[in-house]
């Protein structure tokens, strides 16, 4: 009898596990406290999960597999993962454990150690979902992502013309994917679905589980089955694609979801396969170019077949010391309004509370606002790592760390991004319509009722000018910077010294 593991982000249909019906296997989901606890998670990501396991059990018994599905009533008594799995073990008197490679180093390490105790075979196999394999990163000759995404474009094709050149004779529309987004312009009803998890949070409740974050009348929103996953792929490639591209930076307090796709966490658990969503984009466009430009199309491919592919290889090539650095020595402890959103920045104010509500941020509120606001205030890094890994439903280490802790933070120095991805409000009001209601006035650089952006920017630029000397994409900033008399300097010091004394009354 084989003893075969299922994560709960290994939702994957299509693997080669279940081409065919073994009598002598037995596939184990199960719930547990050692994930529901490594951090404090949002209530929906906890149930969108622990709902997905379950269903994607159900669908493995209609086809013939033998399933055990154990939920946290089940796994109370077990400590952890290895001891629930050596109780496995003996109850149905296993002689081979398999198991797919987990995509966090946690569980990596955990079942290899769990492995190296076993006197019965064991083996791990392929979760047959990325596109490049974990050690991508050593066959990169150039490690900037931009000459990565390029290299899988031609190995597979995408957006190709039959000389090897890209489409359009471009390798990217970034340029043309940075618009604010007009009061004019209509933005899509996002397709939502209503998934009763009322004995999911029953459960939670029963064995108290710390969760943040709401979820309206006990019904997810999101996406728990393969099926309703394609329907959301579908829903963006008709209703979001053509205007997805130009307003994907966009950011504004009449929608939550825009022209997104919200497909990652469809994509992160595995219910859809990232050469599939690729491949679909791809038709899209080239059946629909009256409607759906190049630079849509190719602005969401490069996500995925990209960046999210990017940080994957750079998470294994950089674990576990990657989890630990602190380029800028950052060591304030997160505000509070970070768990309520109760802040009079408005732009903070919304990108939190839509986080609260809809376990949800697009690119640009995760990396521009709160982001930003972090890497300017010196946040410590592991504070903004634990909140941006439980609040967010797509959130798993080997994504949210890169884009956290390097993209965001820039505490791994400049490995994954040539400069700190710092701005003053000025960003904020050209790609938003946040300072338009806010507290705080955008045009003031310093005193009360200034934006706190403004002098925490300069603060920031000021404390660490020794570091950026050397680096030239913060050449003019610093140069400005410099430029500026100390009688020109000091207000600005001042009220952002002022700001981060006060910075859980802001």
């Amino acid at each position: 009898m084989e003893l075969r593991l299922i994560l709960g982000d290994q939702l994957n249909a299509a693997h080669s596990w279940f081409k065919e019906v073994d009598d002598d296997v037995i596939y184990l989901i199960a719930e547990m406290r050692q994930e529901t606890d490594y951090v404090v998670h949002h209530l929906q990501k906890i149930c969108a999960f622990f709902t997905a396991m379950e269903k994607f059990a159900r669908a493995l018994q209609q086809a013939g597999h033998k399933v055990e599905y154990l939920t946290l009533d089940d796994t109370q008594g077990f400590d952890d993962l290895p001891q629930l799995l050596s109780h496995t073990i003996e109850h149905h008197n296993i002689k081979h454990f398999s198991y797919q490679e987990p995509d966090e180093y946690r569980l990596d390490q955990q079942l290899l150690k769990f492995c190296q105790t076993l006197s019965i075979n064991s083996r791990c196999v392929e979760s047959e979902h990325f596109i490049t394999s974990r050690d991508a990163w050593e066959k990169l000759p150039n490690h900037r992502m931009e000459f990565f995404y390029r290299a899988l474009r031609k190995q597979h094709n995408v957006l190709m013309e039959a000389n090897n050149k890209p489409l359009g004779g471009r390798w990217n529309f970034d340029t043309e994917n940075r618009q604010s987004l007009p009061e004019k312009v209509a933005i899509t009803e996002p397709l939502l679905f209503s998934e009763d998890v009322t004995s999911v949070i029953e459960r939670l409740k029963r064995h108290q589980v710390k969760t943040l974050g709401n979820i309206a009348d006990k019904m997810l929103i999101w996406p728990v089955t393969r099926q309703a996953s394609r329907q959301l792929l579908s829903h963006f490639l008709e209703q979001c694609l053509p205007q997805f591209g130009q307003y994907q930076d966009a950011m504004t307090e009449r929608g939550w979801s825009l022209f997104h796709s919200r497909l990652s966490f469809s994509l992160n658990s595995k219910m859809l396969h990232p050469m599939e969503v690729i491949r679909a984009t791809e038709n899209y466009w080239h059946e629909h170019q009256d409607k759906v430009s190049l630079a849509q199309a190719e602005g969401f491919i490069r996500q995925i077949l990209g960046w999210r592919e990017y940080v994957r290889a750079l998470y294994w090539s950089q674990m576990p010391d990657y989890k630990t650095l602190n380029h800028l020595h950052a060591e304030r402890p997160l505000p509070s309004y970070f768990w309520d959103g109760k802040t009079k920045m408005r732009c903070m104010s919304h990108a939190i509370q839509q986080s609260l509500d809809f376990a949800y941020a697009h690119h640009i509120q995760r990396l521009m606002i709160t982001g930003n606001f972090a890497l300017l205030a010196g946040i410590h890094p592991d504070a903004v790592d634990n909140w941006y890994l439980g609040i967010y439903i797509d959130a798993i280490e080997w994504v949210e760390l890169p884009n956290t802790r390097g993209m965001s933070q820039f505490a791994d120095g400049g490995l994954i991004a040539s400069k700190p991805y710092a701005a003053s409000g000025n960003y904020i009001q050209r790609m938003s319509h946040y300072c338009k209601s806010c507290h705080y006035d955008v045009k003031k650089k310093t005193g009360e009722g200034s934006c706190p952006f403004n002098s925490l920017y300069w603060h920031f630029i000021h404390r660490h000018q020794a570091e950026f000397e050397t680096n030239p994409r913060m050449g003019f900033p610093l140069k400005h910077w410099k430029s500026l008399d100390d009688a020109a300097k000091q207000p600005i010091l001042d009220t952002a010294t002022t700001y981060l004394d006060q910075i859980d009354q802001l």
